[in-house]
C-alpha cells in the first residue's frame, strides 16, 4: 500500500470517530417533584413559598394572561 493510501484510511477512519457520539448517562435517574415544591431563592415570585401548589397555580394563571395572542390583539378566538 502506499502511503496516500494509509493517509486517507487515517483521516477517513478519524473523521468517523469525531461523527459518533458519546452516551450520555450520569447514573442513576432522579425523580422530578411537583414543581411547587421548588426552592424558595431571590429569584422566585414575592409572597410565595416553597410547597404553596394553590399559589403556585395562581401565579402560573397571572402569568399566562398576557400570553394569549388573541386576548392582546382583540381578535375573537
Amino acid at each position: 500500500m502506499s502511503r496516500l493510501t494509509i493517509g486517507a484510511g487515517l483521516l477517513l477512519s478519524l473523521a468517523f470517530a469525531a461523527c459518533s457520539e458519546k452516551p450520555q448517562t450520569i447514573g442513576q435517574r432522579k425523580a422530578d417533584g411537583p414543581p411547587a415544591d421548588g426552592p424558595t431563592t431571590a429569584y422566585t415570585a414575592g409572597n410565595w413559598k416553597a410547597g404553596d401548589a394553590a399559589g403556585w397555580e395562581a401565579q402560573m394563571r397571572i402569568r399566562a394572561q398576557g400570553q394569549n395572542e388573541y386576548s392582546r390583539t382583540g381578535s375573537p378566538p
